[in-house]
């Protein structure tokens, strides 16, 4: 094996261990408080910066889509999730960032349409993102439930969220590629709880 086989090799080898060393536990509440939102018609917005902006858009559109199957999409049988990336709209982001600040360009999305019983998830690395803050603080304040996913240590998002994902590496590249696999897996756990209340619902009305 040539010493760059053996880097990425290993490289792969430490993302399978680190993903091992999740908790599990935290991966299940956050799960069961998105298919709740779903049961509900709650609204979920997801935010991030960088890095975690594309992370925070990439999962609100598989939530959107990805997490019903095709089938009954094309049927309009069953309901979407409602889940809004407010990281995707670069007008009202960058107007919001030129009038106001950064540091106001979730919140005030927020303000806009958030209602109490929605979820908030906020992504961030190091956790200490001040408009991440400003917005997970908005959000508890009007009753929603807020879900983190941090690295490092958490930062100041750990402490302030209701729940959430920690991956505590001080390395943002792994980090990130966690929380993009946590992601999927909360897509494809939700596609698979959301089939299971179908059919569950559709036995309940066949009797």
């Amino acid at each position: 094996m040539s010493g760059k086989s053996s880097e990425i090799r290993n490289y792969f080898s430490r993302l399978i261990d680190e993903l091992n060393r999740l908790n599990l536990r935290e991966l299940e509440d956050f799960s069961q408080v998105l298919f709740d939102a779903w049961l509900h018609r709650r609204l979920v917005f997801v935010c991030g910066n960088g890095g975690s902006a594309a992370t925070a858009s990439h999962l609100a559109q598989d939530l959107a889509k990805g997490t019903i199957r095709d089938a009954d999409l094309l049927s309009y049988a069953v309901p979407r999730f409602k889940a809004i990336s407010l990281v995707a709209n670069i007008s009202w982001l960058t107007a919001l960032g030129n009038d106001l600040g950064y540091e106001q360009v979730f919140v005030q999305q927020l303000a806009n349409y958030a209602q109490p019983g929605d979820v908030l998830i906020a992504i961030s690395g190091s956790g200490n993102s001040p408009n991440i803050l400003a917005a997970v603080e908005w959000a508890n304040d009007h009753e929603l439930m807020t879900l983190g996913m941090t690295g490092f240590d958490g930062g100041r998002l750990r402490a302030m969220q209701k729940k959430g994902i920690h991956v505590p590496l001080n390395d943002m590249e792994m980090v990130e590629s966690i929380h993009s696999c946590i992601c999927h897996w909360l897509v494809n756990d939700l596609r698979q709880r959301i089939y299971e209340a179908i059919v569950s619902s559709a036995t309940r009305e066949s009797k």
